[in-house]
């Protein structure tokens, strides 16, 4: 499998398993203490970067960004306290699942900003 349809599929997956976990933050917030706009314009740009922009430069920024906001999900909350608080089965799991494939989309994004990188560098001509 090529590495860029490897870095697509991780960042979808990582960006599906973030609105599934946003969604179920949501649903424990008090009344009104939720910015539900915000989150979707992340989500909106994310998705353009994933879908629109895999192959460029601004594609790869964007989706290791989203990688390092799902990796760092799992850290958010052991920090709060709120993985021990929950008690639900399905939130720590997402939370694991998130963190996993957040870390190999941040991974995966990396080289390819480095593959074109590399590829831009001009070569010295033989002498």
């Amino acid at each position: 499998m090529k590495h860029n349809v490897m870095l697509i599929v991780a960042s979808l997956l990582s960006l599906l398993l973030t609105i599934i976990h946003l969604t179920q933050d949501v649903m424990r917030q008090a009344d009104g203490t939720n910015m539900i706009p915000i989150p979707v314009v992340v989500f909106a740009v994310w998705l353009y970067g994933t879908l629109m922009l895999s192959d460029r430069i601004w594609g790869y920024i964007i989706m290791l960004f989203g990688g390092l906001i799902g990796a760092g999900m799992i850290i958010i909350h052991s920090r709060a306290g709120v993985i021990s608080n929950s008690g639900g089965f399905f939130f720590v799991w997402t939370l694991f699942a998130l963190s996993t494939t957040g870390w190999f989309t941040a991974i995966l994004s990396v080289r390819g900003i480095w593959t074109t990188l590399r590829s831009r560098r001009p070569t010295l001509p033989a002498q």
